[in-house]
């Protein structure tokens, strides 16, 4: 059996509150077992997207507020540098001030995650996330 270290961690009460809410409808027997799935999955998404070779397919999902200033226009030119990776993209009105932008793309990993890396820089963007189905 794998030694164990206990951690302390700090949340926001809310955070906390919503993540026991989660864990519950999902059936962990307690905070720890959720912890550790939610780090395993953290980590092998990291190790996956860091590999930058071999093709992969997807869709880059980014969240954000299409009332900062220059964000959209931002956002579309950076659409337009990566053109050659992009297959559509769709847009979505979730709310008054928030887009989601899915973007369908086609590629080499390296371009993939240099256009993941630029759109999560941009301002007003809150959130963005490749899924994908297909790697080579």
């Amino acid at each position: 059996m794998e030694e164990i270290t206990r951690i302390g961690v700090s949340l926001p009460k809310n955070l906390l509150e919503e993540f026991d809410s989660i864990i519950g409808k999902r059936g962990y027997s307690s905070r720890s077992e959720a912890i550790r799935d939610a780090i395993r999955s953290y980590i092998i998404e990291y190790k996956w997207l860091e590999k930058e070779e071999g093709e992969a397919v997807g869709v880059l999902n980014v969240v954000y507020d299409h009332e900062v200033k220059g964000v959209s226009d931002t956002l579309i030119d950076l659409q337009h540098e990566f053109s050659d990776i992009i297959l559509a993209s769709l847009h979505l009105h979730l709310k008054r001030d928030l887009c989601l932008e899915m973007i369908i793309l086609r590629g080499d990993m390296k371009r993939i995650k240099e256009i993941s890396d630029k759109v999560s820089a941009v301002k007003g963007v809150r959130f963005v996330k490749f899924l994908t189905a297909f790697k080579e």
